[in-house]
């Protein structure tokens, strides 16, 4: 793999997550500071700090895997589709106000990042312990994405599709 393909690799789920961030940013504060929020929600400005780093992460991980003689199709297929729901996930909660959907989308994309993240760890150690802050954040996601429904469902402005 030659190093333009390991910058691409690395830079495509940042740049990925900076054009869904750029598109939900607005109403994702919007919404931060309009609803009631969950025990142990943190401020606001943690997001844009922590998803960079993950995204990286992913990307580097992701490298690692494809330079291994063990890389295989399926952590492609699972990489790819984690990083999809991944994005799909702030399109449907902040930008369609899908807010149940995107809850059991969460639970999906759960599912998704911890089986990328064993599949990663067979074929590179490294790789796959990378991915466990990903991991634990998509855990910790979903508890705040099920708070939010839970304390704001009867909100009409809130529960648009719940």
């Amino acid at each position: 793999m030659n190093k333009l393909q390991r910058i691409t690799d690395i830079a495509l789920p940042v740049i990925g997550g900076s054009i869904v961030g750029l598109l939900t940013t607005q109403t994702a504060k919007e919404d931060f500071e309009k609803y009631k929020q969950p025990p142990f929600s943190p401020p606001k400005e943690a997001f844009g700090i922590v998803w960079p780093i993950l995204y990286t992460t992913m990307g580097i991980a992701r490298t690692i895997t494809k330079s291994s003689r063990k890389d295989t199709e399926a952590n492609a297929y699972l990489y790819n589709s984690q990083l999809g729901l991944n994005y799909l996930w702030s399109v449907l909660y902040f930008k369609f106000k899908l807010r149940g959907t995107a809850l059991i989308e969460s639970y999906v994309l759960f599912a998704s990042v911890l089986l990328t993240t064993a599949a990663f760890y067979k074929t590179n150690k490294f790789a796959g312990l990378l991915l466990v802050p990903y991991v634990v954040w998509t855990a910790y996601a979903t508890y705040l994405n099920a708070g939010f429904v839970a304390l704001n469902n009867n909100n009409e402005a809130y529960a648009e599709d719940i």
